[in-house]
């Protein structure tokens, strides 16, 4: 039995789930989300406590894995719409700088033109100071996967440290050219 399927999603006050078939739906504070589940698990809402439950139909590989992820997915849409989820980034370099106008990130971090990202919808993106860049959204899908496209543009290299990296993310550090006598 998966240890992480097994465990029931426990819904907060404010946050409504309703099932339709395969399709779950979940609405908070924040959002909607939805979901369509795999045929091999089902989902159900338990009456007692209002929990979600996660099962699967069969022992089978594909089955387990499919348990355990589900019911990941499942806690992440209701974690996502009461509370939200966040990344934040760091720029790290002389001129390197960042700013949001209306839906597009703008990046100067070393190259010849200035790098337009586009925001996807349902994230909201903000620039404290021109060197951190805070990405917002109820997905945490959509939010990791924006911040990994963001790093992507210039990651950190390893001489002098400069890109864009996730905050408090260490970066493995080599030693230049030694002068030899």
């Amino acid at each position: 039995m998966s240890r992480i399927g097994k465990m029931p999603v426990i819904v907060p006050k404010g946050v409504k789930v309703a099932l339709d078939g395969s399709a779950l739906k979940v609405e908070g504070p924040l959002g909607k989300l939805e979901q369509q589940c795999h045929s091999e698990v089902t989902v159900t809402l338990d009456k007692t406590s209002g929990d979600i439950v996660v099962s699967r139909s069969s022992d089978s590989r594909s089955a387990r894995a499919l348990h355990g992820l589900t019911r990941a997915l499942v806690a992440n849409m209701v974690e996502g719409v009461s509370k939200g989820f966040e990344k934040k980034l760091e720029i790290v370099g002389v001129g390197y700088i960042a700013a949001v106008l209306k839906d597009i990130l703008q990046l100067r971090v070393g190259f010849a033109n200035e790098l337009q990202v586009p925001i996807p919808k349902g994230l909201a993106v903000t620039c404290p100071d021109q060197t951190h860049v805070v990405i917002k959204g109820i997905d945490k899908q959509l939010v990791g996967q924006f911040a990994a496209e963001v790093r992507a543009r210039r990651k950190p290299e390893p001489y002098k440290g400069k890109g864009i990296r996730y905050e408090n993310e260490q970066v493995r550090r080599k030693a230049g050219k030694a002068v030899t006598k």
